[in-house]
């Protein structure tokens, strides 16, 4: 990489001549790309070592997180960044050492582990820590301290031991676009009462943001004219994390509860499908931008280090088991899939979007996620991701028109994992969704054409947290909507999240919305109420 963060002439030619899908495949193509973005596979323990008494402010102003909850173990995380817009954070490329210590309470008087830990430059100066030994279903607290520096506390918990039925409160989040208006429900869900947040896509947007555009009123500071471009470097990906984590509501959400991460497009750019993008860009050249994008991701959230990015290749699909009451299958839905079909605009279904040879996982992923569902002894069978998976028509003619972009453009794969979740005997199947910055509630039908079939599953469908403006309780599409599709239960415009309630007998899904995001302060209102049964899928207003 040069100075400037941009990829070099003469890096693009090498990654061109390398061909689309050998880039990533071979053993050469890996390491041209671990060198165009550095990344190191660990951190250099030769690099030399910063004093940290000699770092002049706080280097915690990103906040804490966790991430990853299982029964003994948690993934603990922070990222040194005393002045978070400038490159490497305001730090020199040198190691720092950083303690970490996790507690019974919140004045940290029952401290049940401690240790060091080293922030590399490579890493951007991330640091995570995989705590382990610790109690089941258990709360904790934590912080992380360097020089005469220390961290804001976090809380987080441990998931149930492996039998439990104990129940789970969650909370489902997606779509936070920086500059469409404030976090302010993240203010409400950091003071919400659940278990683990789940967040399903578009953590970042990587369009330019300045100070003269956008919701956000910008009188607290000048923004820096290095936001003011798209996303394309290492660099560009970092500092925009850093914008992202310096929302004050953001950081609390994440310091009160552990989240479950997964991504959608934004983080690297809008609908890019495996390695082709919006643009028609080289495809060796994407993989250029989507490594340094994977990187950052990797950064800067809660991840565990089976998810830790080698090149253009990051395998975010994980399985998280919550006792025998929940197992969750996070998804994959960028990585893997085809190219939208018909140029991804909306269109009625046809012999490319039905194609069989098409898929929105990947065959590697898919066959994972219904191996897995054979193998599962959970009494939920719940699958975290990112596009609306149930059919979706957008309009009322006989021959209506679906978005190419998710599930709909996609159908082969679609009745793959259906048939997939009926052979495993999958009896409680949730879908939880984000993308469209609305809020649905759906039955999954066996036939989407015929409402009398039967109701295989529920999907819910987180609205937004700022992205789109301040929305509209009904939006001017919402009779067409609901006509269209009866298999649609709710559907709200508003800005906020989604609670679920999983239980032994039914879940409750709890849309909460706030009334505006383009000002701050907005109060929380829960907007709808809905309830499946267990062994009798289908929602039913609570």
């Amino acid at each position: 990489m040069t100075p400037t963060g941009q990829h070099s002439p003469e890096l693009r030619a090498a990654a061109r001549h390398l061909g689309r899908r050998r880039f990533l495949t071979g053993t050469g193509a890996a390491a041209a790309l671990a060198f165009a973005v550095n990344l190191p596979t660990a951190g250099v323990a030769g690099a030399a070592e910063l004093d940290a008494a000699r770092i002049p402010a706080d280097p915690f102003t990103l906040g804490v997180a966790s991430g990853d909850p299982a029964p003994h173990s948690v993934l603990l995380w922070t990222r040194l960044a005393p002045k978070p817009f400038e490159l490497n954070g305001g730090l020199p490329a040198e190691r720092v050492t950083v303690q970490w210590e996790l507690a019974r309470d919140a004045r940290f008087r029952r401290v049940v582990r401690r240790g060091t830990v080293t922030a590399h430059p490579e890493f951007n100066h991330s640091v995570r820590v995989q705590a382990d030994h610790l109690d089941a279903d258990r709360q904790y607290w934590f912080r992380f301290r360097t020089g005469r520096w220390v961290s804001g506390t976090g809380r987080t918990r441990t998931a149930p031991p492996a039998g439990s039925r104990s129940g789970l409160t969650l909370a489902a989040v997606s779509c936070q676009a920086y500059h469409d208006g404030y976090f302010t429900a993240f203010k409400h869900l950091a003071e919400d009462d659940v278990d683990v947040v789940f967040h399903l896509g578009d953590y970042l947007y990587e369009y330019a943001v300045n100070a003269a555009g956008g919701a956000r009123k910008y009188t607290d500071r000048t923004l820096p004219d290095i936001f003011n471009r798209e996303t394309q470097t290492l660099d560009d990906y970092r500092r925009r994390y850093a914008l992202y984590k310096s929302d004050p509501d953001l950081r609390a959400a994440h310091a009160a509860h552990p989240f479950v991460v997964t991504w959608d497009d934004h983080e690297v750019e809008n609908n890019y499908a495996d390695d082709i993008d919006e643009n028609g860009n080289p495809p060796e050249e994407f993989l250029l931008r989507r490594a340094s994008a994977y990187r950052a991701y990797w950064e800067n959230q809660p991840l565990r280090l089976p998810q830790r990015p080698t090149g253009s290749d990051m395998q975010l699909y994980r399985r998280l088991d919550w006792g025998r009451l929940a197992q969750f299958d996070i998804l994959d839905t960028r990585q893997y899939r085809s190219d939208q079909a018909y140029g991804d605009k909306a269109h009625a279904p046809g012999p490319e979007s039905r194609d069989p040879r098409r898929t929105i996982t990947g065959a590697t992923q898919e066959r994972w996620l219904i191996d897995g569902w054979r193998r599962s002894r959970a009494l939920w069978n719940v699958v975290p991701q990112q596009v609306t998976f149930s059919e979706r028509k957008l309009d009322l003619t006989a021959d209506a028109k679906l978005s190419m972009d998710a599930w709909d453009g996609y159908s082969a794969s679609r009745d793959r994992v259906l048939a997939g979740a009926k052979s495993a005997g999958v009896d409680n199947l949730m879908v939880l969704t984000g993308d469209v910055h609305v809020a649905y509630a759906f039955d999954i039908k066996a036939d989407f054409g015929k409402p009398s079939s039967k109701t295989l599953g529920t999907e819910i469908v987180a609205t937004s947290i700022a992205s789109g403006k301040d929305g509209a309780e009904r939006p001017a599409n919402w009779d067409t909507y609901m006509k269209a599709n009866p298999h649609l239960k709710f559907y709200n415009g508003r800005r906020g999240y989604v609670t679920v309630a999983l239980g032994q007998k039914s879940a409750r899904a709890d849309f909460k919305t706030v009334s505006a995001v383009t000002t701050p302060g907005a109060p929380l209102t829960t907007a709808a109420s809905f309830i499946t049964e267990v062994g009798n899928q289908g929602l039913k207003p609570a």
